[in-house]
């Protein structure tokens, strides 16, 4: 092989990744959706004597009504198997149901939900119906990302996983 053939082909071979991952910026490729399954919210803090007792652990958060439907019932479930399925990472993970009327929970469903926090705080600094979302408040106490209306269990915990896995705190 001629120089002048070995010294293209090494300048080629130099030039190609800068050039593929220029390309690959410019042209968006690969990028069609998000990472997380959860809405990211701008970190805002929480305030209230039920997330300062909380802190340093990561906390899903549902608010609902005493009387709690199925819907209710589906979240708080939700929220407990997620926690489960962390294994030897489940004592990072805490849940908080903040109950928003003056009702008290039915006795059996309580007996179900063994382990979760109960509190009555008022849903401020939430973004949306807060009824509506499973929030996650991470370690330092702000409040960090929403999961949607029905939300898909898997997807929560491979969220939830990933966070844990990166967090240095909590």
């Amino acid at each position: 092989m001629p120089a002048r053939l070995k010294l293209l082909a090494l300048l080629l071979a130099c030039a190609a990744p800068v050039a593929l991952a220029w390309a690959a910026w410019y042209f968006k490729w690969g990028t069609g959706s998000a990472g997380n399954y959860g809405e990211l919210i701008a970190p805002r803090p929480l305030s209230g004597p039920a997330f300062q007792e909380l802190r340093g652990k990561w906390v899903f958060v549902a608010f609902d009504a005493a009387a709690c439907d199925a819907y209710c019932e589906r979240k708080l479930y939700f929220m407990r198997q997620v926690r489960t399925a962390q294994g030897k990472d489940q004592a990072r993970v805490e849940r908080l149901w903040v109950i928003t009327d003056a009702g008290a929970p039915r006795p059996e469903l309580l007996a179900a939900i063994e382990g979760t926090r109960i509190s009555r705080v008022k849903p401020e600094g939430f973004p949306g119906d807060p009824v509506a979302h499973i929030y996650l408040v991470d370690p330092l106490g702000n409040l960090m990302m929403r999961f949607p209306r029905d939300p898909d269990p898997s997807k929560m915990l491979k969220d939830l996983q990933r966070l844990l896995k990166y967090s240095q705190v909590g």
